[in-house]
């Protein structure tokens, strides 16, 4: 059909309108003596101040004066004439197809982005009529609100008593400056205080039964509680190191606002304690003022993205959960299937809980208190490889770790891979303890899952190295985590909860 296309003629005009005194074929070099007669008929038209171009153009006769074409079909028939003849070339230089592997990267992928959208479009309004048409509508009030929710104030005392481990800290701090008590007494009560704060609501999740979600929520406050504790008490331990310093040029060489940290102040712990960081400082970058109309925006989308997320668990993850079995107890390929349709709405909800809180709860918190510093996250979604996504996702975490961790590592002669495993061990623990202490089992699915990055990272670092290609290490990356892994921790833990209350029920 490509042989029936009409030619460019709008390509070729445009080359004639600029010539004023002779038209020429496209090619004319190559057939300039067979087309003599026709370059005579167009020179004495030029003579007579009457240039057949086009209908409408404004040309320059012989004598230099300017004219108006009329319209009508004899220009028009002048540019069919000349525009492309039989004779002229239709291939002039050596070009790649649109989706060979030299041009791909070239093109604009526009057109096949909006197809991708379509089909997502169709195939999840199939799912979604078919999941209704199964199911019905599942959400009820009981998914808001539940008389058990009020069972769990001492979760909410628990959270709220949190507070008191800062306070003490800070008294501890305020006496080591003073040098009221000594260095490996403050570190002793420091060790003693960070633990408490870990290891307190632990014991309170595990003593009074409560809802999965409040105690997710619980150990999830008490984590942040305890890596701010331990900036503030590592920073000022820091700080007073070096002010103690008996080579003061040193100490001043080495940290230019070191004046800042001569003591410890109260204001300044308050509000490192609820702003959305994690590294301990005196003072941060503040905006001037906070943009209420903004903030209100913000929320409004963070209830409306909530909400979204809540129905996606209820209509359609729960049925599928509920209707599958044990992943590792059975048949494959049943399981194989069961991972893959739980995968898509499991996305959805990672993908939702990612914009809610990493974007619109931080990004609020951080106007509502000037935060300036508001690079929560980086581009994740185009990491090449494992080792460069864990940097880019979570830049609070990601801070504290190089901060307080992995560099601490390195000054004390650890080796760099030793470093990293260290820190991948450390947030596999917490991982572990924000989904197993809540569902009171200790199965180490969410441990293995996060150390199982380990070889995941030095295989896509080789396959990065290997092929140069940034399309394979982030294709592995999606498939590790939205296509397979965590649908999988999902099934494993729903069994594993389901069977222990089976078992308690005996």
């Amino acid at each position: 059909m490509a042989l029936l296309d009409p030619p460019n003629i709008a390509e070729s005009t445009t080359a004639l309108r600029r010539r004023t005194t002779t038209v020429k074929p496209p090619d004319a070099d190559a057939y300039c003596d067979n087309s003599s007669s026709s370059n005579n008929n167009i020179s004495n038209n030029n003579e007579n101040g009457n240039e057949q171009i086009r209908a409408g153009e404004v040309v320059t006769n012989a004598n230099g004066e300017k004219i108006e074409q009329k319209k009508g079909v004899e220009s028009q028939t002048s540019v069919l004439r000349y525009a492309y003849r039989p004779s002229s070339p239709a291939h002039r230089r050596i070009k790649e197809s649109p989706l060979s592997s030299d041009a791909i990267f070239k093109q604009s992928h526009a057109g096949l982005f909006n197809l991708c959208i379509v089909v997502l479009v169709a195939v999840n309004s199939r799912l979604i009529i078919e999941n209704l048409m199964k199911y019905g509508l599942l959400i009820n009030s009981n998914f808001w609100f539940s008389s058990r929710s009020l069972r769990d104030w001492p979760l909410l005392m628990c959270c709220l008593s949190l507070l008191l481990f800062p306070l003490a800290a800070y008294i501890v701090e305020k006496l080591a400056w003073k040098k009221r008590i000594l260095d490996p007494i403050v570190i002793a009560l420091h060790v003693i205080i960070t633990t408490a704060a870990i290891l307190y609501p632990v014991f309170m999740i595990l003593r009074f039964g409560s809802a999965v979600l409040s105690g997710v929520t619980l150990m999830l406050c008490a984590c942040i509680n305890w890596l701010k504790l331990t900036s503030f008490v590592h920073t000022s331990y820091d700080m007073r190191s070096l002010v103690n310093s008996t080579d003061k040029g040193e100490a001043e060489s080495t940290s230019p606002n070191i004046e800042l940290f001569y003591d410890v102040d109260f204001n300044s712990l308050v509000y490192f304690m609820v702003a959305p960081t994690l590294c301990y400082r005196r003072s941060y970058p503040r905006t001037a003022f906070i943009r209420k109309g903004w903030v209100l925006r913000q929320l409004i989308k963070l209830v409306i993205f909530t909400g979204f997320m809540g129905f996606i668990i209820e209509q359609y993850i729960n049925p599928i959960v509920k209707n599958s079995r044990h992943p590792l107890k059975g048949d494959i390929l049943y399981a194989i299937e069961r991972v893959l349709k739980l995968s898509v709405p499991n996305l959805y909800v990672w993908l939702c809980m990612f914009y809610c809180f990493f974007h619109l709860w931080l990004n609020i918190l951080a106007e509502l208190l000037r935060f300036g510093d508001r690079e929560f996250y980086k581009d994740w979604w185009n990491a090449q490889t494992i080792e460069e996504y864990w940097r880019l996702w979570n830049m609070p975490v990601h801070k504290w770790i190089v901060r307080h961790l992995y560099f601490p590592c390195l000054r004390n002669g650890i080796p760099r891979g030793s470093a990293i495993l260290i820190a991948f061990f450390m947030s596999a623990v917490f991982h572990e303890l924000c989904i197993a202490v809540p569902c009171h089992i200790f199965k180490f699915w969410a441990f293995i899952g996060i150390m199982f990055q380990v070889p995941l990272v030095l295989l896509t670092n080789y396959l990065q190295n290997k092929f140069q290609n940034s399309m394979v290490g982030n294709i592995i990356l999606w498939c590790i985590f939205s296509i397979f892994g965590q649908p999988m921790c999902v099934l494993l833990y729903y069994h594993d909860v389901m069977n222990q209350k089976v078992n308690n029920g005996k």
